[in-house]
Parts: structure tokens; C-alpha cells; sequence
């Protein structure tokens, strides 16, 4: 045994064993062939890396044609919908034929702009706690529109943490000036928006929730809502 100058002590190896000798590993330890492996490995010079293939091709796909036509179709790839109005009365005119076709009466919103529309188009609302639990549909806004994945962004700052994961349907009220080509964008831009004082929660949703925990069988709604559809006003 030899002294290391940090006070370690040091064992001898038994053999020295370099590159490209010819040994029969039979005669070897366990750990001398470990040893000669890793000899191996570190002796060897190339200026290629697991990663080379794959940094040599393009990460992000192009948008094309445009963001919205992108985006409409990986919502629904997602099995997600989403619907576009030219207009604030068309759009609210379509999201009450749609609750109305659906049977749908407990229907809750939280977003002070929301509701203002809601009750000018008489569509039955409650922005209570006490109706919370009984919701059939929750309406939100939100930050923005992921046209490459087919995802909305939301946050806790109009319609508090849980208007996207508890309601059965999910209803997203939305400005074609939303939509960005990537998640970076929209991260980036929350962070320029809302400064140092971002909001409790912002979540990336990806079409409706789903698990296949159970025999590998696709089941919506397990987990949150069962129906994601975002409203859009092209305006």
C-alpha cells in the first residue's frame, strides 16, 4: 500500500493493463476485465457523439400554412375542438345554441369579461363557490394558443387554479392574437407580461385529459375534463 498526498491510501492493481493488449480474459478478475473495458472506452478518440445525428436535423417543424389552420389541427389530433367566429355576437350566439343542443344548464365562469358577454346573450351562469361542485361546463380564457402542439396555456390569474381540471367540459374563450408558433413563445411571453409577479398557476393543456392505465385502453376524462373547446374570435 502506498500514501496519497490527501491521506488516502492507495492499492497496488495486480497487472497493468493497456490498450489493445492481448490478454485472455479468462485469466482476468472480474474487476481487471472491468477495469480493461473502461481502458477501453477512454482510449478511444472520435469526433462524432450520440447526439450528432440528432442535432444535425431541424427540431421545430414549420407552421405552415398559418398558425390557426396549425393549430386547428392538432387540437383535433389531440382530440380536442376548437371553432372560429368572426365576430364577439357570432361567437357567443354559437357558444348558446351549443349549451343549449348539449342540455347543458350548470354552467360556470369566473371571468369578469366572460360574464359581461354571457349575460348580454342570456346564457345561464354561476360564478358561485356553492355551484362549484355541481358544474357541468366551466368557461375560462386563456394566455395563449400553442399552434405547433394543439395546446392552450392558462393561468390562474382570471378564473383561479382549478376552472381547468374540474369542470367535465372545458370551454376556452380565445383571440386569434393568442396563437404563437411554439411553447418557448408562450413562455416567453408570460414571463414579459406579467414580470417578477407571475400568477400561482399556469398550466399547458393538451386536448381533453386522458389516461391508458387500465389494459392500455385510451379513456378521456379520467383526470380532469372529458371535452376540451376552445371558441376562437378571428377579429
Amino acid at each position: 500500500m502506498g500514501n496519497h498526498p490527501n491521506g488516502w491510501k492507495t492499492i497496488p492493481l495486480k497487472m497493468k493493463i493497456k490498450k489493445n493488449d492481448l490478454i485472455n480474459e479468462e485469466e482476468l478478475s472480474s474487476r481487471e476485465i472491468i477495469l480493461k473495458k473502461i481502458s477501453d472506452i477512454l482510449c478511444t478518440r472520435t469526433s462524432e457523439t450520440i447526439f450528432s445525428e440528432y442535432f444535425s436535423h431541424q427540431i421545430y417543424r414549420e407552421i405552415a400554412p398559418d398558425m390557426l389552420t396549425c393549430f386547428m389541427e392538432e387540437i383535433k389530433a389531440v382530440s380536442g375542438e376548437c371553432f372560429v367566429y368572426d365576430s364577439p355576437s357570432n361567437l357567443f350566439v354559437a357558444l348558446k345554441k351549443f349549451l343549449l343542443g348539449k342540455g347543458f344548464s350548470k354552467i360556470h365562469c369566473r371571468n369578469e369579461k366572460i360574464t359581461e358577454y354571457l349575460k348580454s346573450f342570456d346564457i345561464p351562469f354561476s360564478s358561485s363557490e356553492a355551484d362549484f361542485e355541481i358544474m357541468e361546463v366551466g368557461i375560462t380564457d386563456c394566455e395563449f394558443l400553442v399552434a405547433r402542439t394543439g395546446s392552450v396555456i392558462v393561468s390562474s390569474f382570471n378564473s383561479g387554479r382549478k376552472m381547468n381540471i374540474f369542470p367535465p367540459v372545458h370551454i376556452v374563450i380565445a383571440h386569434r392574437s393568442q396563437l404563437v408558433s411554439y411553447l418557448d413563445d408562450a413562455y416567453r411571453q408570460i414571463l414579459q407580461k406579467y414580470n417578477n409577479n407571475l400568477p400561482s398557476l399556469i398550466s399547458t393543456i393538451t386536448g381533453p385529459s386522458r389516461t391508458s392505465d387500465i389494459e392500455k385502453t385510451l379513456v378521456l376524462g379520467a383526470h380532469g375534463p372529458k371535452q376540451l373547446l376552445v371558441f376562437l374570435l378571428d377579429n
